[in-house]
Parts: structure tokens; sequence; C-alpha cells
């Protein structure tokens, strides 16, 4: 292979009518890797992708060549853009502690597209960021979904209310926080304020309906299945107890940790509830001792849908990367297809998002990650990033 064919200056260019990405290898999460092939990106969304032989490159086009191709890598948890890179107070806002439910607070309202670490992320190939409010309370607020571009919240998210976080566990009880002080309590906490939006649901539906409440107002979307319950629970009762409140109030629900997902495997399968794993690099103590490198795998075996994320810790580091995350799947049980697809269509589909993103098929959004090598290779390098189209990062590191 000759390398990679574009001068810096290529990569500045704005909204190309046509460009070409060349691979060796291209993944497209979608099918078999195809050797030797091409994507055509018009419009900012992928109009072909085949074999070289098969696709007729349009004269004039941007033609971009790696080693390997793959979809934009889809980091499917994450706090970046609240969580600033700097560890200060002014930039950290992740979680409010001022009280342990506000499911009112906006991702959007305090998301930050020009954080450093955000483009420290796209500089590994990830283009789309589920994003927002933090493990720490019963519920810390909602979440977003954003490409990893663009300066302004309206340039860059494309989901504005994805999910609710919420904590059941350790995480919702710890000393700083004003309440509650245990696992029952938690619980409880916020199975009352569930049943408060359910009566607050039902008076929207009345003649005469309530004062507006945005707190209830964000649940009532959760109990309308508008949206799901993200909830961080880490050992095997706190996952028993987040089902239960599934259960009881038939929520769509996504378990984010599961540190012992593992011995929940039939209830995960009959409960039809994913799991987006915990980072492999979270430091294995407390309620995350007995995580398992092999979670992703067994997940994958029981036929439960399970995804990858970089994840949340109060001090360093801010964040991890979903490529080291796969890369560890990979040695774990994993083979390296259903590796890729933990950070690219799998994460994409629990986050309701794979119309538009996770595969290399014709239609989807032009996000594609350009790499000199194997992707899950520690020497290997990120050479380029496609976002809608547009070559936004060649950087080689």
């Amino acid at each position: 292979m000759n390398g990679l064919l574009l001068a810096l200056a290529a990569l500045v260019v704005q909204d190309p009518e046509v460009l070409a990405i060349r691979g060796e290898t291209v993944h497209t999460a979608a099918g078999e890797p195809i050797q030797n092939g091409v994507v055509v990106c018009s419009g900012g969304k992928i109009v072909a992708v085949g074999p070289a032989g098969s696709i007729t490159i349009p004269g004039g086009a941007t033609v971009l060549e790696a080693a390997v191709v793959t979809p934009g890598l889809v980091d499917a948890h994450s706090v970046v853009g609240l969580a600033g890179w700097l560890n200060q107070n002014h930039d950290q806002d992740q979680i409010e502690r001022s009280g342990p439910l506000q499911p009112e607070l906006r991702a959007i309202d305090a998301y930050n597209p020009r954080e450093e670490l955000v483009a420290w992320l796209r500089s590994f190939g990830v283009t789309t960021v589920h994003t927002g409010h933090a493990p720490g309370a019963v519920i810390t607020g909602q979440t977003l979904i954003a490409k990893t571009r663009g300066d302004t919240v309206e340039q860059s998210v494309f989901v504005p209310f994805a999910m609710v976080a919420a904590t059941i566990g350790v995480g919702a009880t710890g000393d700083e926080k004003p309440a509650p002080g245990t696992r029952a309590k938690a619980v409880a906490i916020l199975r009352q304020e569930l049943v408060r939006a359910s009566e607050y649901r039902a008076k929207l539906e009345g003649d005469e309906p309530p004062d507006r409440d945005l707190r209830l107002e964000a649940l009532a979307t959760v109990l309308a299945g508008e949206r799901p319950l993200l909830v961080t629970a880490h050992r095997a009762h706190d996952i028993a107890a987040a089902l239960r409140v599934r259960a009881e109030f038939d929520l769509r629900m996504v378990l984010d940790g599961g540190a012992e997902a593992y011995l929940m495997l039939d209830e995960l399968r009959a409960a039809g509830v994913p799991v987006i794993v915990h980072a492999t690099m979270a430091r294995a103590r407390a309620e995350r001792r007995n995580l398992s490198m092999e979670t992703p795998h067994l997940l994958q075996e029981a036929g439960i849908p399970v995804a990858l994320q970089s994840g949340y810790e109060s001090y360093v580091p801010k964040t991890r990367v979903v490529l080291f995350e796969a890369a560890i799947a990979a040695r774990y049980g994993c083979s390296f297809d259903d590796a890729l697809r933990l950070v690219t269509i799998d994460a994409a589909r629990i986050l309701g998002v794979d119309r538009r993103v996770g595969s290399l098929e014709v239609g989807k959004d032009a996000d594609l990650g350009l790499y000199d090598g194997d992707p899950f290779e520690y020497t290997t390098h990120c050479v380029g990033v496609v976002i809608e189209g547009e070559a936004v990062s060649a950087e080689v590191r």
C-alpha cells in the first residue's frame, strides 16, 4: 500500500462533494470484512460500499487510503463534555450533589463540545458518544448523544435527551450525599419518585392538567417508554433490585456497569435488559471487586445485547477509550468481529441510533475510522477520522 494518500491541506476542505475511502480491509459491522474495499460518501452519507472492482470513484473525488477502515466508533456511555480534563471544580458538571433526585437536569445545558477530551476520543476513531450526568446519586440527570465534532451543541448533539441516569448501590449511598444512607433507602426513594411521576402522567391525560413539574415531566417520559432508565449497578443484588423496579413499573431499562452481570445472565435475558459494561480500566475495588474481563463475551454468548463504554471516575483518568476496551474484550473471549460490534453497531442499537451510525451501509452517516494496522494492536495509529463525510482528523500519534 502507498500509505495515506492525503496531504494535511486536503483534510481541511469543508464539505467535499464526494469523499472516497479505500482500505486494504474494510470492516463494515454489517457483514464479512471486505478486502480491497471502497466506501464512497456524498452529502454526509454513505452512497456506496463494496470491493474496489465493483465501485467507480467519481472523478474529482477526494480519496483517502488506509490499511484498515472501520465504522466510526460509538462510545456507549461517558461523561466527556461535562467532566473537564483539568479535574478542577470549574469544569466538573457531571454530578450535582445538592440532592439525590434530579432527573430534570439536562445534559445539553452543561455539555461543552469544545472540551479537549472530546477531541481526544475522536483521535482514536470515536465519532459518536453517549454522554451526560454521571453515576453518583439515585438520579443524577439526563444524557445526550453527540458527534465528536462541532463547536456548539447545535452542531454536535443529535439526540438531546437520550436517557435518565440513575444509580443503585454504593454509588447512591456515599457519605458526601444528604441522602440516602442505605441501599433499601435509595431504592425506596427511586420507587416513590416513579410513583409520583406515574400520578403526574395520569393527570396530564386528564381534563385538568397539573402545574408543570420538570422533575416529574422527565420521569414521565421514562414511564411512557419514550426513553430508557439508565441504571448503574454492579453487585448482583443491586442488579436484581434494578430488575424489580423495571418489572414493577414496566420500564425500558439499560444496565450500566454490571461488574457482576455474569451472575445474572438468565435474569437479564428474561427481562430483555441490555448491558453497557464498565470500562475494564476501572479499578477492581469496592462494588467492582468481582469484575471479570470475560463479561462482554459471556453476555454475548447468552444472547444479551451488550456494548462497551469509556465510563466515569471521579478523579483520574477522566475518560478511557472504547478502542482499548474492545481490544481487551477480543483478548478475553470475543472474536475480532464481535469485539468491534461492541463499539459500533451493537452500541448504536442499544442507544437507538443504529439507523444513522454503527455500520458502513448505504444511507447511513458517513462516519469512519482509518487505521494503519489492526485497530486492536497497541502500536496501531488512527490516521484519519471522517464524520458525516468530512475528514476531521489525520493526526499520527
